[in-house]
């Protein structure tokens, strides 16, 4: 099978078994997004999903968490990873977005990229998710399927492999398939115990069909 039909192949499956894909962070505009999003960083979104109510009770807008004291945004995010980290990124990030961009979010991917704890993933993922622009977001999910699908060839980072599946994927398409590898990810090609017996892909899987020595 070349690279272009397994392409092809994969995008047909997805666009079967999985019409709507569509990010579990709960959100209701860009600011809650681009906070939700740094929060998921190395954090499931369920996780995520239970800290931002209570966060954004609290900081409800860019100003809000601009203003804050550190120690109080580590108070209602301590449960997820990297809780000082992230408490000093989401200061930083709204200050950034006060004092530079007006209390807006900016839509464009490399002014996100000027905000702290803001990196090329979290940009793409609020691009496509928030402003409907045309990305790929690559996380440890799109990363480890691109992979063991055969979808990236050699690629040893995110970013190579995010420029591999802009190639072959039509860019109507990215920001959808960015949803449809990671919740494939998520739910049916597992890190440690990959759920290859209820697979819809395996029999386009590079790696499933090496181990069937195919």
């Amino acid at each position: 099978m070349t690279r272009k039909e397994r392409y092809q192949k994969t995008i047909e499956y997805f666009k079967q078994n999985m019409p709507v894909a569509e990010t579990e962070l709960n959100h209701t505009n860009p600011y809650e997004l681009i906070v939700a999003t740094i929060l998921s960083a190395q954090c499931t979104d369920k996780r995520v999903n239970i800290i931002t109510p209570a966060f954004f009770d609290q900081f409800p807008t860019p100003e809000a968490l601009a203003v804050a004291q550190q120690e109080a945004v580590f108070e209602v995010i301590k449960s997820c990873s990297y809780p000082n980290n992230k408490a000093k990124n989401l200061i930083g990030m709204a200050k950034g977005v006060v004092e530079r961009f007006n209390g807006e979010i900016p839509t464009d991917l490399k002014e996100l990229q000027t905000l702290p704890g803001v990196g090329r993933k979290t940009a793409n993922v609020v691009a496509s998710v928030a402003f409907n622009t045309a990305a790929i977001a690559v996380d440890t999910h799109v990363f480890r399927v691109a992979k063991r699908i055969g979808l990236s060839h050699n690629a040893k980072t995110p970013l190579e492999t995010e420029k591999q599946l802009m190639q072959f994927i039509p860019k109507e398409l990215w920001a959808v398939a960015h949803h449809w590898l990671i919740l494939h990810g998520r739910y049916t090609c597992l890190a440690r115990k990959p759920k290859c017996p209820i697979c819809g892909l395996k029999e386009v899987c590079k790696e499933y069909n090496k181990k069937k020595g195919k």
